[in-house]
């Protein structure tokens, strides 16, 4: 039977632009403690903690006075950096999952694959430039920083939706509960990788 006992990453990144901390525990209960300055980053972030029952620890000092651009990008960074450092060798992982999340009027399609081969297919669209002060454009920039760097396939299609809020939430919150199904051990595969190749 695979250990998970230690399936924790921490990652410190800093650049003149942001000065980012992150920790990650994949087998915790969705505990969270997130600040970015970015209201809405935080609120996205809970949701993942929460959802993929993931604790999470989250502090952020960017640059905002130029915009949210690299707080939010770096913060997928480094997140996406201890989620890969948190699998280890991914030894006994279900590693593949995918579902249809449902937010009242909306309706977004999440699959992922834990492959690494880092790669994103993001197919949502936002009709206002806006969320409250969060730009729409950074919820992509999240995702692709996030995938890239924790080294996942990540397909996320919006299938319709109006209100612009319920359309990210369905997008963070589809990933959390693929992760939590792609990072889940699975009994039968025992201590092996779940690849032919035998590493991933």
């Amino acid at each position: 039977m695979t250990d998970t006992s230690s399936r924790t990453g921490r990652v410190s990144r800093r650049t003149a632009e942001t000065d980012v901390s992150v920790a990650i525990d994949l087998d915790g209960s969705g505990r969270a403690s997130i600040a970015t300055g970015v209201g809405f980053l935080d609120h996205m972030l809970d949701l993942l903690a929460r959802h993929a029952l993931f604790d999470l620890d989250v502090k952020v000092t960017g640059d905002l006075h130029v915009d949210q651009h690299h707080t939010t990008e770096d913060t997928g960074i480094a997140l996406g950096q201890a989620f890969a450092q948190a699998l280890g060798s991914k030894r006994g992982i279900r590693r593949y999952a995918d579902l249809h999340l449902p937010m009242d009027e909306t309706l977004t399609r999440v699959a992922v694959d834990i492959s690494g081969r880092p790669f994103l297919v993001f197919r949502t669209d936002f009709a206002r430039e806006k969320i409250g002060q969060f730009d729409t454009e950074l919820v992509r920039e999240w995702f692709q920083a996030f995938a890239m760097n924790a080294g996942i396939t990540l397909h996320v299609e919006t299938l319709y939706g109006e209100n612009q809020h319920h359309i990210a939430e369905s997008c963070y919150k589809g990933l959390a509960r693929a992760l939590r199904q792609a990072v889940a051990v699975d009994p039968r595969e025992g201590d092996r990788v779940p690849s032919t190749k035998g590493s991933l």
